[in-house]
Order: C-alpha cells, then structure tokens, then sequence
C-alpha cells in the first residue's frame, strides 16, 4: 500500500498543479475519481491488467470511460497514466489529490458518527466549533452508528475526536478495574 502511494505521489502533485494552473479542480477531482472507480472494476482491471492488450486499446478504454467531457490536458495525464502502467494507482491519485485540493481550498472533509440522526442545529454547532478550531472551511457528512449508544466521534483527517458513550464507558471501566 505505501509503495502504491508513493508511486502515486507524484502523478497526483502533477494533476495538482496541472488543475491549479487550468483553474479546474473540481473537473480534475471528478474525472480522477471517476477513474479510480472505474478501475476498481474488476472487468476494467482485467483489461488494464492484461499483458496481451495493447497499451493502445488500454488507452483508448480509458478515453472512452473520459467521456466527451474531458479536456486535452486530462486526456493526455490518463494516457502517460496507461504508457507507465500506472492505472491501477489511480484510486490512490485520486485520494492524493483530494487532500492536496483540500488543503488548497482551506477546507476539511469532517465525517461524524452519532449513535442518533443530528439536528441541522446540532450539525450547525459541530461546524461552528470545528471551523473556529481548525480556521477552515468544513464539509460535514454525518452517519448514525448505534453501536457508540450515545455521544458523537468526529474524524477530520488524522484527528479523531471521540465523545461516544461507549468510549467513556470503556474509560471507566479501565479506571475501576
């Protein structure tokens, strides 16, 4: 996974500044991540994969998947993509890219899970709280989990902030044992 990573870096950071300087990150983060998924196809994976399909119907795939949207600019990183046999780090481009976009944009993809559906005032305050804390702008996706049994844990990047009651139970039981 890490090798996959690191392979990845620098096609993203070239996508990155590619977008940047075409002012399309959205575009570029859609295509990216249509891609990414597109590979995970096992269908389309078997046909990148593949040693006795030419890199030139691999390409040709890959531009049919681009669709009629796509600029010259994307078509061209999707083909030196298919020519390095690089394809299948697609999904981890695409996740690179994101945070470079993010960090670009000043904002934080923040998922919280709540052992009950969050009011939009609930939603609101976490939002507040987070953007003063980290000085960025939040998209928050919340999700109900009943396993916590109450409370809320927070993930924002690397930082998991966790208030669930099971947490603080488990807490509590470690102190008493």
């Amino acid at each position: 996974m890490s090798e996959a990573i690191t392979t990845a870096r620098p096609y993203a950071q070239a996508a990155f500044e590619e977008a940047q300087k075409l002012a399309d990150l959205k575009g570029w983060s859609e295509m990216l991540l249509s891609l990414a998924e597109a590979v995970g196809n096992p269908e389309v994976r078997a046909v990148v994969t593949s040693p006795r399909v030419p890199k030139v119907q691999v390409e040709s795939l890959m531009e049919g998947l681009l669709g009629g949207q796509a600029n010259t600019q994307q078509r061209n990183f999707v083909r030196i993509l298919a020519e390095n046999q690089r394809l299948l780090n697609l999904p981890e481009i695409a996740g690179i890219f994101e945070v470079l976009r993010a960090d670009a944009e000043k904002t934080v993809n923040v998922v919280v899970d709540s052992a009950f559906e969050l009011s939009a005032a609930q939603q609101d305050k976490i939002i507040a709280s987070l953007k003063q804390r980290m000085g960025r702008e939040i998209k928050l996706v919340c999700k109900v989990n009943k396993e916590l049994l109450g409370g809320v844990v927070i993930r924002a990047g690397d930082k998991v902030i966790d208030g669930s009651a099971r947490t603080r139970l488990g807490e509590m039981a470690n102190a008493l044992a």
